[in-house]
């Protein structure tokens, strides 16, 4: 017989795909900087900006994998209907722009001088949450005067994390080799047969 779930684990089920969730957007950016990398094949000369489009050309792929054929499998197994309301339908659309916007802005970031994985995400996963706060309180649920001090102060510690981790980033790698110590060379003596003759020359005269 199986243990039946407590309505208390019940009601907390909803962490655990929210956890889920932290742990993939935590490596994405991770694996996107590292994918546009890659991206350079040997002995192929091609701009960075290339390198970032062909990696975002893949995330697509995934997209369309994960969220248009995973999707679909699940409708038809639970033998859903067909229908789309027009509101939700361009809502979902909406969302799916700016989530794709979200994901090349990344990928744009990665590549302009002075970033890296660590700090762009910082910014960015302490500056969302910030946004989503403030549009559900003051456009959605206009609950703007129901907001207390504790959420105030959180929103003030995610500025400031993202802040901190953005004017204290750690310094770049160095290129590999930097550490070892140019040989230095020598400047060439003239050859002595040049310095005899030119003595004996002299000598003649």
């Amino acid at each position: 017989m199986l243990a039946q779930s407590s309505p208390q684990s019940s009601a907390m089920s909803w962490l655990v795909f929210a956890l889920m969730t932290v742990g993939c957007w935590g490596v994405y950016g991770v694996f996107l900087h590292k994918g546009s990398m890659g991206m350079k094949a040997p002995g192929v000369n091609e701009a960075p900006d290339i390198l970032r489009y062909k990696a975002f050309l893949f995330v697509g792929i995934a997209y369309f994998l994960v969220a248009i054929v995973g999707p679909a499998v699940l409708l038809i197994m639970r033998g859903a209907t067909w229908s789309f309301p027009s509101y939700g339908l361009w809502m979902s659309l909406v969302a799916g722009i700016v989530g794709a916007l979200g994901a090349f802005g990344v990928l744009l970031a990665f590549g302009r001088p002075g970033s890296s994985p660590a700090v762009v995400m910082t910014i960015i996963f302490a500056g969302a949450p910030i946004v989503n706060a403030l549009v559900v309180i003051f456009l959605i649920d206009k609950t703007a005067s129901q907001v207390n001090w504790q959420f105030m102060l959180g929103i003030v510690l995610a500025a400031t994390g993202g802040a901190m981790a953005t004017y204290f980033k750690p310094p770049p790698p160095k290129p590999h080799g930097a550490n070892k110590p140019v040989p230095q060379v020598q400047p060439a003596e003239p050859p002595a047969t040049a310095s005899a003759s030119s003595a004996e020359s002299t000598h003649k005269s």
